[in-house]
């Protein structure tokens, strides 16, 4: 009697196991037919597959976006205005003294010496750890300690043109400045919006503890600059007879180098540029000097007189944003000028 009511139970489970599987395979039948009668009657059935699609979009997104500098190639421009625009922007960045130049033959003069955008944004501004411009289109506007408030990219390009070019503001509706911004956004292109990405900006650099020593930094400088630069360190013109061709090798410091309010002027900054791009050859990954080689010759460097710029002091509205080895007053401490230009910066 047990037997056979174990064998009911057990018969009983298999036909409800069986019940259940017909109603899956009924249901999918259904599904298909249904399928099939709205394709015949016109209906996109494509929505069905939206999410689908969506996240696949979303993954090849993610998988094209760019994470590090040197893993970047540059595309072509296009064949549209846009491209056509941002080509003209390349051409501004590498031959600035021919186009924007004191002595160019093409139009307005914006900037006060013949040094060009890549003379620190080298390689056109593709150079890892060299400031490049890939991903600044991304970034900005950001907030800038220097103008006190959150700026645009073309505030942060007139910056340079005020300083590191000594000269003056592109309109920020002049060709110029839109086609130096159509470059950036075509170097861009493959950056996440609001993203950083290895390689911006400038290595990073263990200051030594001590002020700098200005006569380590000219040995430095005999040793591992004058073939490029010259031994007066007024750089090497590409046409002696030709100063708005530029230079093969940029002035360091003279009339014709950046001013006192460039970045470029500030010895941490400079050291962190000279270490992971100088002399050619040095890259972040292979550096040629050593932390404390790098921080005695840009000292050394910016020891030298340069252009003065106008209205510094204005700089920094909230002067506890100031950077320590900003080397011009007003300073929101104590410290004196000459700690703030050559160190140490432990305070």
């Amino acid at each position: 009697m047990e037997n056979n009511l174990n064998q009911s139970k057990n018969l009983l489970k298999e036909v409800n196991k069986i019940a259940k599987q017909t109603k899956i395979v009924a249901a999918l039948f259904v599904f298909i037919v249904a399928l099939i009668i709205l394709q015949a009657l016109g209906v996109n059935t494509k929505i069905f597959h939206v999410k689908a699609d969506e996240n696949k979009t979303e993954n090849k997104a993610d998988s094209n976006s760019l994470i590090h500098i040197k893993d970047f190639k540059v595309a072509p421009f296009p064949d549209t205005e846009e491209g056509k625009m941002a080509a003209l922007g390349e051409k501004l960045i590498i031959e600035t003294p021919k186009y924007l130049g004191p002595n160019n033959k093409h139009g307005a003069v914006f900037t006060g010496n013949n040094l060009a955008c890549g003379s620190c944004h080298l390689n056109g501004g593709t150079k890892e750890y060299a400031a490049p411009y890939i991903g600044l289109s991304a970034l900005f506007p950001i907030y800038s300690g220097r103008e006190g408030k959150v700026a645009t990219l073309e505030e942060r390009i007139n910056g340079c043109f005020e300083r590191s070019m000594n000269g003056k503001k592109l309109p920020f509706e002049s060709t110029e400045m839109i086609a130096i911004v159509s470059y950036i956004k075509h170097l861009s292109k493959d950056v996440k919006v609001g993203g950083r990405i290895e390689g911006q900006g400038f290595v990073e650099l263990k200051a030594p503890d001590r002020r700098a020593d200005l006569q380590h930094g000219e040995s430095v400088f005999k040793t591992q600059c004058v073939s490029c630069h010259q031994p007066n360190g007024l750089g090497l013109p590409k046409k002696a007879d030709a100063p708005d061709e530029g230079y093969m090798y940029p002035p360091l410091w003279g009339s014709d180098s950046f001013n006192d309010g460039a970045g470029m002027g500030r010895m941490l900054t400079a050291a962190k540029f000279i270490k992971g791009n100088m002399p050619l050859g040095a890259s972040a990954e292979s550096p040629i000097l050593s932390d404390e080689e790098a921080y005695d010759v840009a000292a050394y460097i910016n020891s030298f007189e340069r252009p003065s710029k106008a209205n510094k002091e204005e700089d920094y509205p909230d002067l506890s944003k100031k950077p320590k080895d900003s080397p011009y007053p007003p300073f929101a401490d104590n410290i004196p000028e000459e700690q703030h230009k050559y160190g140490p910066f432990n305070f």
